[in-house]
């Protein structure tokens, strides 16, 4: 969904999917209909939607789109396999900054690591040079990002780490231990607004817990 507006997007998904896997349909709630259609090459795995672009996550390949109006292939990103659809993208653009700064993160081609364009960068048809953050020594299981794009969480399939980088400079800012035994964490998020907290979504056998982290920053 898109911020608190009416547009909402699906993939079509199960055992009866009523839409193909790689489609992406846009609806409109208000209007009750289907208002636009985006055909990709390969299964889509994830959507992500900022007021002025859409971005459909595939497995090799991540499409960005210009959105709403005038909905047209901005490019596309080569990425390594990709099977949990990971990527996300800053939602605001932070009031004191001089210089635009709309942030997709995504894994990297190196075990572990994770990569990032500014797609205030990018012109028709190219993208800027991704930078790379070697973030961990196992696969990633999650990322998020804060919604001014200025820390950027992630955690590996292992799941007793979670890393929070400064996404300007590159560096980590502080590690979170979750627990000493492994588990399969299926979502990170920060809390709006200023106030760094984070949400981890772990499940185990047999249990699904949230865990929740303040975290306190010291800027020197």
């Amino acid at each position: 969904m898109l911020f608190r507006t009416n547009l909402i997007a699906f993939v079509g998904g199960g055992t009866k999917p009523r839409f193909p896997d790689n489609v992406v349909m846009v609806y409109d709630d208000k209007q009750g209909e289907f208002v636009m259609e985006v055909s990709l090459p390969e299964s889509v795995l994830a959507v992500r939607m900022k007021r002025d672009k859409l971005v459909a996550v595939c497995r090799s390949q991540i499409h960005v789109f210009a959105f709403p109006n005038r909905c047209q292939r901005l490019f596309s990103v080569t990425t390594k396999d990709n099977p949990r659809g990971l990527c996300e993208l800053s939602t605001h653009r932070l009031p004191s900054s001089s210089e635009t700064s709309e942030l997709m993160v995504f894994p990297g081609f190196k075990t572990g690591s994770l990569q990032i364009i500014n797609l205030a960068t990018t012109e028709h048809h190219t993208s800027s040079a991704p930078v790379t953050i070697n973030a961990h020594q196992s696969e990633l299981s999650c990322l998020a990002i804060n919604m001014h794009g200025t820390m950027i969480a992630s955690a590996s399939v292992k799941g007793t780490l979670i890393r929070i980088w400064d996404a300007s400079r590159k560096i980590k800012l502080v590690e979170l231990r979750r627990g000493s035994d492994p588990a399969t964490l299926y979502c990170l998020n920060f809390s709006p607004g200023d106030e760094c907290k984070l949400k981890v979504l772990q499940i185990y056998p047999s249990i699904i817990e949230f865990i929740f982290f303040r975290v306190v920053l010291l800027v020197r």
